[in-house]
């Protein structure tokens, strides 16, 4: 018995050596494919880093929200300043005078209740003298033409009036129009009407025509032109598309008005206090808001011409007589007078003068009410 337990072990021990020893001649198993790792990235919006400074801007103006200066230029450009910050820049608005009345805009900002806005120094009479070169009688058709030229009158010789703030940019707005309730042909249906000025040069056009210039704030001039207390209104096409004054006056002169002095100021404070490299991005952001929103350029101005023209607005080109009777009194009653009332406060205006007929020709704008004697 224990022989033939011993003989069926040795057989058993000779079956698994040549089990094993077969296995070991088998080729080897291909490992299973695997899916390659991917990159993947471990944070696809990745919060601002702590070490790095971040700042809020918070931005005020005087435009009403559904305005198209709001809509198609102030939030992109606030956008654009968070894109490029990587979220470091972060911004808030206060729109429509929120903050204050118009003329109290760049007060706003120098004091420090916003940190960057909107201003019009054209309605603060006195205060920005010789920027209201600016708003001369010429023909600009969109405002990233006009932020081109302030700017460069601002480098060249208007720097000297902005020292309170930080200016980022500067322009004189564009073309404005002579807006009536009733057809106006010929300066002697000018005669009498009672105009809505937005201040400056543009009140003395005005009175050059024979108009009487009103000041109001924009939002009373509908009522106004509908009660038949004024009789029109200059200003450029956005915000009489804006405040809907088509609806109470479908008459348009298209004559050389130029329009007022506007700008984008910080606060002198928050731009300081920014990092370097935040303000070198706000720097470039805001040079030149129009051309990089394509907000209110010369082809969206033309977009609201038509809009204005679908809702029934006649626009009158005055005839070749009569448009020159008209520059005539603009270059005599508005430009002349007002460079020789620089000159007689101690202000470089006849030199502002020809620096920006330069700046204009560079841009080739035009200017058909510039005097001759400094042709």
């Amino acid at each position: 018995m224990k022989k033939d337990i011993f003989k069926l072990l040795v057989v058993l021990g000779l079956a698994l050596s040549l089990i094993f020893a077969f296995a070991g001649c088998a080729p080897d198993e291909e490992p299973p494919d695997e899916e390659p790792e991917e990159d993947v990235d471990p944070d696809p919006d990745p919060e601002p880093d702590e070490d790095l400074e971040t700042m809020d801007i918070s931005f005020s103006t005087w435009h009403v929200p559904a305005s198209a200066e709001c809509t198609t230029v102030w939030d992109p450009m606030l956008e654009e300043l968070e894109a490029r910050s990587d979220g470091r820049i972060t911004t808030s608005t206060y729109y429509g005078g929120a903050l204050g009345a118009g003329p109290d805009h760049f007060d706003i900002v120098a004091d420090g209740m916003s940190d960057m806005g909107y201003f019009t120094a054209t309605w603060t009479p006195g205060r920005f003298p010789l920027s209201d070169v600016l708003s001369m009688p010429v023909f600009v058709g969109g405002k990233d033409v006009a932020v081109d030229i302030g700017n460069a009158m601002y480098e060249n010789i208007l720097y000297t009036e902005y020292e309170e703030v930080k200016l980022l940019n500067l322009n004189g707005c564009i073309q404005s129009y002579f807006w009536t309730t009733e057809a106006v042909e010929t300066l002697e249906d000018v005669e009498g009407l009672r105009m809505r000025s937005p201040g400056g040069l543009q009140t003395y056009m005005i009175e050059a025509l024979g108009a009487e210039p009103v000041f109001m704030p924009l939002g009373d001039v509908y009522m106004a032109m509908e009660l038949g207390d004024i009789d029109g209104i200059v200003t450029c096409p956005q915000l009489y598309y804006a405040f809907s004054l088509y609806e109470v006056a479908n008459h348009a002169v298209v004559a050389s008005f130029g329009c007022v002095t506007e700008g984008v100021a910080m606060n002198l404070d928050s731009y300081n206090n920014a990092p370097d490299d935040l303000r070198a991005i706000i720097d470039e952001v805001t040079e030149n808001p129009f051309s990089l929103t394509g907000g209110l350029t010369v082809e969206t101005i033309q977009e609201i011409m038509d809009s204005l023209a679908d809702e029934g607005v006649v626009f009158y080109e005055l005839p070749d007589e009569e448009e020159e009777r008209w520059n005539s009194l603009f270059a005599e009653e508005v430009v002349i007078k007002w460079v020789e009332q620089m000159e007689a406060d101690g202000l470089p205006g006849e030199e502002a003068l020809l620096l920006y007929k330069e700046e204009l020709d560079k841009h080739g704008v035009e200017f058909p009410a510039f005097p001759e004697k400094w042709e």
